[in-house]
C-alpha cells in the first residue's frame, strides 16, 4: 500500500481511483470494490467492531485505496504502512452534502427490508453503508444537514492532525494533475485528467429502487389475490361435482 485515502465518498473519489491508476497505482480501491469481492463486507464489518483485521488479506493487492469503507480506518492503514502517503479528498462542504444527500444516502434508505432479506449479500452491504457511514460517522443524524457538514469538516481536520505534513495531500480533484503528481513524485500524464460524474447514473438506479419497491409488493399481492381466487374457484368446483 503505498497512498492511503482518508476523504469521504462524494469527494471525486471515482474520479482520484481512475486518476491514481493511471499514476501506476493500479489497482486502487474504492467502495465499488467491496460487493465484488467475496468476504470483503465480512472482513470491513469485522473491523468496525474492534475486531484485528490481516490488512494483507484485504487489501495486499491494491497499491492505494480511497472512499468508503478504507477513509474510515486511515489511521490503521498508516500503522500497517508507515512509508505509505495520506491523501486527504476534499471538497465544498455544503456542495459535498447536497451530492451525498441526493446519492448514497438516498440508495442506502429506499432499499426495501424485503429486497435486504431476499438478496442477502444487498443486506449484508446496507448493514456495512448503515452502521459504518450513518449510524457510525454521522451517527444517526446525517439527515440534520449542519451537523452533517459540521461532521464533515470535523473529519477533514482530524486528519490534517493526525498525519505529518509531509505525508499529507489536502486535495481538490478540480486541481487536476499537478499537484497530485508532484506529491507523488511521478510525471504529469500528457492526458485530461479523469472527471466521472456518477452522480447522474446514480440518480437513475435511486430511481430504478423506488419503482421496484412500489411494483413488486403490488405485483406479489396481485400473485397472492389471483392464487387465492384460483383456489376459491377449485373448492367451488369440487363442491359442484359432488
Amino acid at each position: 500500500m503505498k497512498i492511503i485515502g482518508a476523504g469521504m465518498g462524494r469527494t471525486g473519489t471515482k474520479s482520484l481511483q481512475l486518476a491514481l491508476q493511471e499514476l501506476g497505482f493500479d489497482p486502487c480501491y474504492h467502495m465499488s470494490e467491496v460487493p465484488q469481492h467475496a468476504g470483503h463486507i465480512d472482513l470491513w464489518y469485522a473491523a468496525l467492531q474492534g475486531a484485528l483485521i490481516d490488512w494483507e488479506t484485504l487489501l495486499g493487492q491494491y497499491q492505494a485505496t480511497v472512499d468508503f469503507p478504507g477513509c474510515l480506518f486511515y489511521r490503521d492503514l498508516m500503522a500497517r504502512y508507515p512509508d505509505a502517503k495520506v491523501l486527504l479528498s476534499v471538497r465544498d462542504p455544503e456542495r459535498w452534502y447536497e451530492s451525498t444527500y441526493e446519492t448514497i444516502y438516498q440508495m442506502t434508505n429506499i432499499v426495501p427490508h424485503w429486497f435486504r432479506i431476499l438478496f442477502p449479500p444487498m443486506g449484508k452491504l446496507y448493514k456495512l453503508v448503515n452502521r459504518s457511514i450513518w449510524q457510525g460517522l454521522f451517527k444517526g443524524q446525517f439527515a440534520d444537514r449542519q451537523r452533517a457538514i459540521q461532521a464533515f469538516v470535523a473529519w477533514n481536520e482530524q486528519v490534517q492532525r493526525d498525519v505529518p505534513a509531509e505525508k499529507l495531500l489536502v486535495y481538490n480533484v478540480k486541481e487536476g494533475w499537478e499537484p497530485l503528481c508532484a506529491f507523488l513524485d511521478v510525471p504529469v500524464p500528457n492526458k485530461p485528467f479523469p472527471h466521472v460524474n456518477d452522480r447522474t447514473e446514480m440518480l437513475q438506479r435511486i430511481r430504478v429502487i423506488r419503482i421496484i419497491g412500489v411494483l413488486a409488493p403490488a405485483l406479489a399481492g396481485a400473485l397472492l389475490l389471483g392464487g387465492a381466487l384460483a383456489l376459491k374457484r377449485l373448492s367451488m368446483r369440487g363442491l359442484t361435482v359432488r
